[in-house]
């Protein structure tokens, strides 16, 4: 499984967990986007500094990490409260 797949499911799984144990919805997913915009630039400094992997290659998978996971995120506060 690639490591994109990986960080994918973790944010999947981030957003289950918070939206099970944090009743107000809107709290939940604000709370959500933070700590995973940290966790989807920590993943960018880690591609960039460490496995050696540019820039701008890192940046669009970022916004495929964060993003997919975000929109989710505001899909179910819209649609599942």
């Amino acid at each position: 499984m690639s490591h994109t797949a990986i960080m994918l499911l973790a944010g999947l799984a981030l957003l289950i967990l918070l939206r099970l144990t944090i009743r107000d919805a809107a709290w939940a997913t604000r709370l959500f986007l933070i700590l995973w915009l940290l966790v989807a630039i920590g993943n960018l400094l880690v591609g960039v500094l460490h496995a050696g992997y540019g820039w701008a290659e890192e940046a669009g998978i970022a916004l495929v990490v964060f993003g997919v996971p975000a929109a989710l995120a505001l899909f179910a506060r819209r649609f599942w409260r």
